[in-house]
């Protein structure tokens, strides 16, 4: 009989997939799917090692669910990003750990679970299984994958690894080259998502712009999405991780054009400064993202830009957080966040002289974020009374919902507050009314409801 399992995601949706592909894979040959860690013979725990808190998370999680071996846990296995970037620190400091997978030996869950399970039942002292190091390893395809979402929402991983050498990241040394799969399956796996229920296609990759350049010497984003846009039972294709720099005219036409793909775009652009952008080793300037969000504002109807933002790099000056407060200010951006620059081990920036203070660095983050609230609060309340289509994500009580627009990705955007006469099932798409509008939330009612 196959045991129980449980799988703890943490990280980015990228690393969601990675999960949902593990679970895939164990259910196929037969381990029994939990939602209860402490039911389960064998936890797994996808980790994120990108910052120093999400490393601590990761961390903080292998050391709560490592107490269940008091209960019925024979096997505590550590995958993902922090898996792969400190195999050895991990199985000297945390010996609860029993097996180790990094990111690039995803598909071979199975068997190295199984020689864990082998190992744990010889019980000749301690006997730690690590498969990871293949970080460039082929994205393999046609892989099963449990959902870990909700029905209707789906991301589909369209590449891995990175080519960017930002002096702050160590996604390079954590995933690799980067990698395109091939467009047919990526589409294949699009019309099998559709097939399940699914509605929106939220499209990622570590950059999802540079697409396609590495197996077809071109960019090839506009390919995919209008091969995308002609899959029935799609309603929305949304766009994360689009870097400025591969934000071509041929782009912008393409999500104009094509009428799934949502008037939205995810676009990190770290910093506004040259002088700060150039340390961050990032090729774009200001000149160039200012060019590029008006090429968006004035090509593609009601398009919503989100992006994020560094603050307290080493060197930054007042002077270059002056200028990205002036630049805030002026692209009155519709989605903002902003992460105080974290130190990480083994990247350039790690190296470089004037480290800002952690008070400085929040300081910035809060003014920051303070401007953008005022921002999003004028954007809001210009929605009031105009009607938008809102995907529902919870039934609350009383007639109540929540949902999200076009301009709303899952768990980082806003969302929308409504209320209907009918009742409405999760995944619903209904006609929202917006009457009321706070800083990053919105709230209406269905509209029509009794119209024939």
């Amino acid at each position: 009989m196959k045991l129980k399992v449980y799988l703890e995601p943490l990280g980015c949706p990228k690393n969601l997939i990675d999960s949902e592909t593990m679970l895939g894979l164990m259910k196929e040959d037969g381990y029994i799917i939990s939602d209860n860690p402490s039911e389960a013979e064998i936890v797994i725990i996808n980790t994120c090692g990108f910052i120093n808190d999400a490393k601590e998370e990761s961390i903080n999680k292998i050391i709560e669910l490592g107490y269940l071996k008091n209960n019925k846990l024979k096997l505590l296995v550590v995958a993902g990003c922090l898996a792969e970037r400190y195999q050895s620190v991990l199985t000297d400091e945390l010996p609860e750990i029993d097996v180790i997978v990094g990111t690039g030996n995803v598909s071979e869950i199975v068997d190295v679970i199984t020689k864990g399970i082998d190992a744990t039942n010889e019980e000749n002292g301690r006997c730690v299984i690590i498969r990871a190091g293949e970080i460039s390893n082929n994205i393999p395809e046609a892989l099963p994958r449990k959902m870990l979402t909700p029905n209707h929402t789906a991301y589909l991983k369209i590449s891995d690894g990175c080519d960017n050498i930002c002096s702050y990241c160590i996604i390079p040394t954590l995933r690799g080259k980067y990698r395109s799969r091939k467009i047919e399956n990526i589409v294949n796996e699009a019309i099998d998502l559709t097939k399940r229920g699914v509605k929106e296609i939220i499209l990622v990759a570590q950059d999802t712009t540079r697409y396609g350049i590495d197996i077809y010497n071109k960019l090839m984003l506009p390919e995919l999405l209008s091969q995308l846009n002609d899959v029935e039972g799609i309603k929305w294709i949304r766009i994360l991780y689009a870097y400025p720099e591969m934000i071509t005219n041929e782009l912008i036409d393409t999500i104009a054009s094509c009428e799934r793909a949502c008037n939205y775009i995810d676009m990190p652009i770290q910093h506004s400064s040259n002088e700060i952008l150039a340390k961050m080793n990032r090729r774009s300037t200001k000149e160039m993202l200012i060019s590029v969000i008006g090429r968006l504002r004035a090509n593609i109807p009601n398009i919503t830009i989100r992006t994020t933002l560094i603050v307290g790099f080493p060197g930054e000056k007042q002077e270059h957080f002056e200028d990205l407060e002036t630049f805030v200010e002026e692209n009155k951006f519709d989605r903002l966040g902003v992460f105080s620059y974290s130190k990480e081990e083994g990247t350039l920036a790690e190296t470089f002289a004037d480290q800002i203070e952690s008070k400085i660095k929040e300081d910035r983050r809060k003014k920051i974020m303070e401007i953008q609230q005022s921002i999003s609060l004028m954007h809001n309340r210009n929605k009031i009374g105009q009607t938008y289509e809102v995907i529902i994500e919870e039934i609350l009580e009383d007639n109540e919902y929540v949902g999200r627009t076009y301009a709303d990705a899952p768990e980082i955007d806003g969302v929308v507050y409504f209320y209907s006469k009918l009742s409405r099932e999760i995944g619903d798409i209904v006609n929202v009314r917006i009457n009321n509008a706070i800083e990053y939330d919105l709230m209406g009612d269905v509209t029509n409801e009794f119209a024939k």
